[in-house]
């Protein structure tokens, strides 16, 4: 395990919408560097860049066509590797979202393995023998591509049909056409995405968050093939690269860090009820009080359990694939709901703005494939002036429109509030940074969680200190009964402060402490 881990805090980017530094109205890798201080000093001391390869951006670059080439747009090859330099000189880490499940129909590896002649390539993805075959009933495979050239087959896709799968074997082989997973064109294919990582981590990336992990062995549903794939991909990192994170975008903890990864993140869909959190019909954080965050809990801690109690699951603020938390939650909400998410074990994740409190633009158009998701990856709101700081470009011509509230929320005008959502993140940041016990691999105990109730109450035990956690988000004032010691000091309070004394707790209503007990 990578000691940087330990205590780290992410910051997730969208690259294409924190800084525009050409005036292009595209983000870019020059102003990502500018902001880093601006990272740094809200506490956070990880970056998360999304896809910035080289791509035709049917899928805002989720869809690669050169594993080995920054997109142009963003910059240079050079200006990457700066900007790695330039995080580690600050101590912080920065980890690249890798896509090894499938490309760009435009990756010259796809381009060759359409010649129906054999090739190097003919096997890199999953081709059937007909053209008329598809891979209906398939585990893992979405749907095919056909037709695109005088080869006689159909190709697997993952998810748009511009993005081909990679064939990294079947788990089991039901036709002739199908390649084993232990097969040399599967194991070809999983030496190339080695050969990517290493390129990578050569000029200074810290590690990578794996698009999609659970994928990439088809026919395999219980996840065993891909579970072994990954154990592989960690016996090469552990030996060539031991300071690599690997976080998997998975959502099943039990299963990836079995693989060999890190931390596992907590997803919108799947079972984790997450959702119930932030974004459901009557969130647990709303101040209404209608939440249930019983479910949510039980399969946490059946995970947690699972994983040993390794407690690295990761869960996030939100992300570039949901609607963003501000869309169910007001910022005082929002600050709260900071207190949990920055008191859990594990590494969080803030999605750049909502730390700010930016909103989700409902209904605007989509840009590269985003659709809905296209009101979460708006331009970071630096400012008051033109386009909010983002760029200088004509508002036409940026990548996706700025919100037009006229009362939107900019950096400027939160660090000019003392009380703003801003402040709060920053103070939660310093907090859990400054105390063991907050932060990634402390132990995490539950004292009340209960079916449709408030507070909820978690225990967090480090090295030399004992932290209760008390989150009451309702609107009124809690009290219940949990078995532990007095409380002795309280490290952090907003809305009033917890009474922790002879096995009763009060929380004051739409509050949240932290209260030391030893």
């Amino acid at each position: 395990m990578p000691t940087w881990l330990d205590n780290a805090i992410f910051y997730e980017i969208y690259p294409q919408s924190f800084l525009d530094t050409n005036g292009d109205g595209i983000g870019d890798f020059q102003g990502i560097i500018r902001k880093l201080d601006y990272i740094r000093e809200l506490g956070c001391n990880a970056v998360w860049l999304n896809p910035c390869f080289l791509s035709p951006f049917s899928d805002a670059g989720y869809d690669v066509a050169d594993y080995c080439k920054a997109a142009p747009r963003y910059g240079s090859n050079e200006d990457l590797k700066e900007l790695f330099q330039a995080a580690h000189e600050r101590d912080m880490h920065v980890i690249l979202d890798l896509v090894p499940g499938h490309t760009s129909i435009e990756h010259p590896w796809f381009q060759a393995s359409l010649s129906p002649e054999e090739n190097e390539f003919s096997h890199r993805y999953i081709w059937t023998d007909r053209a008329w075959k598809g891979f209906e009933g398939i585990n893992n495979i979405s749907g095919c591509v056909r037709g695109l050239s005088d080869r006689d087959g159909s190709c697997a896709v993952n998810y748009y049909s511009t993005q081909p799968a990679l064939n990294y074997g079947f788990y089991k082989v039901t036709e002739s056409w199908q390649k084993d997973m232990n097969s040399p064109e599967a194991l070809a294919t999983r030496e190339a995405m080695k050969d990517v990582m290493r390129f990578w981590l050569g000029l200074g990336c810290d590690g990578f968050r794996v698009d999609m992990a659970g994928s990439l062995v088809k026919n395999d549903e219980e996840g065993k093939g891909t579970i072994a794939l990954w154990q592989d991909f960690r016996a090469f990192l552990d030996e060539e690269f031991p300071d690599a994170a690997m976080i998997s975008e998975w959502g099943q903890p039990d299963k990836s860090l079995e693989g060999g990864y890190h931390m596992d993140f907590l997803l919108h869909f799947g079972p984790s009820h997450y959702m119930d959190l932030f974004r459901s019909e009557n969130p647990y954080f709303k101040r209404e009080g209608k939440g249930n965050i019983a479910e949510f809990i039980n399969t946490y801690v059946e995970n947690y359990n699972k994983t040993n109690g390794k407690g690295l699951i990761c869960i996030p603020s939100g992300n570039h694939d949901m609607t963003r938390i501000k869309e169910k939650l007001d910022d005082e909400e929002v600050k709260i709901a900071f207190a949990f998410l920055l008191s859990m074990p594990g590494a969080p994740f803030i999605y750049y703005g909502d730390e700010i409190g930016m909103n989700y633009l409902a209904g605007i158009r989509s840009v590269e494939g985003g659709y809905e998701r296209t009101g979460s990856r708006s331009p970071m709101q630096w400012d008051d002036s033109t386009n909010a700081g983002f760029s200088s470009a004509k508002p036409e011509e940026l990548y996706i429109m700025t919100d037009p509230d006229k009362k939107r929320p900019t950096v400027k005008s939160q660090k000019a509030d003392e009380n703003s959502l801003y402040y709060e993140v920053k103070k939660l940041n310093g907090i859990r940074l400054a105390h063991e016990a907050l932060q990634s691999n402390a132990p995490v105990e539950f004292l009340y969680a209960e079916e449709n109730a408030y507070p909820l109450v978690y225990k967090r035990t480090g090295k030399e200190e004992t932290i209760v956690i008390a989150v009451n988000p309702s609107g009124k004032e809690v009290t219940c009964r949990i078995d532990t010691e007095d409380g002795k000091e309280i490290i952090y309070a907003n809305n009033g402060e917890a009474v922790l004394k002879d096995g009763m707790l009060t929380v004051p209503a739409a509050s949240a402490s932290f209260i030391k007990i030893k």
